[in-house]
């Protein structure tokens, strides 16, 4: 099925946030790793499963769309030196990725790609649930402090 030429760009768009994000949740991951905080580290290495699986699902439909999928485009990543930082920078993309799923919701619907859309509805409702997450963790580093925060994600 030929689909809308704007909506398959921006599909491809988003392809390239996700796949920036699976590389920026595997270097916290390995970081995390590499500091001991193992919690952590399966923390960030399940976030960068789903944004695969987000990716896996552009490149679906993208090509049932009769596109191009485009995976050697990635964005700049934003590797945090130190676990807040990681949250923070983290929390950007994901308010990003919520903000670029919505216009791209609105441009599924404007071309009555309704099936497109429902994907990326779907997609969003993941973004929507990661982003709660990272600001959870991050109160919760507010409330008990870094440290304690870092000693409950050992082992």
């Amino acid at each position: 099925m030929k689909g809308n030429a704007k909506l398959i760009e921006t599909l491809n768009a988003l392809l390239a946030d996700e796949l920036t994000a699976v590389n920026q949740y595997m270097v916290h991951a390995g970081m995390a790793e590499n500091w001991g905080y193992a919690k952590l580290h399966d923390h960030f290495e399940k976030r960068a499963i789903d944004e695969m699986k987000h990716a896996e699902r552009l490149i679906g439909r993208i090509i049932f769309l009769e596109g191009v999928p485009i995976v050697s485009h990635l964005l700049a990543l934003h590797i945090g030196a130190d676990v807040p930082k990681q949250f923070a920078n983290d929390r950007e993309a994901e308010a990003g990725a919520i903000a670029a799923y919505n216009a791209a919701i609105k441009l599924a619907g404007e071309v009555a790609d309704f099936a497109t859309r429902e994907i990326l509805e779907s997609i969003l409702d993941d973004e929507d649930r990661h982003i709660d997450q990272i600001e959870e963790k991050l109160d919760q580093i507010g409330h008990m402090t870094l440290g304690i925060f870092l000693s409950t994600q050992v082992g």
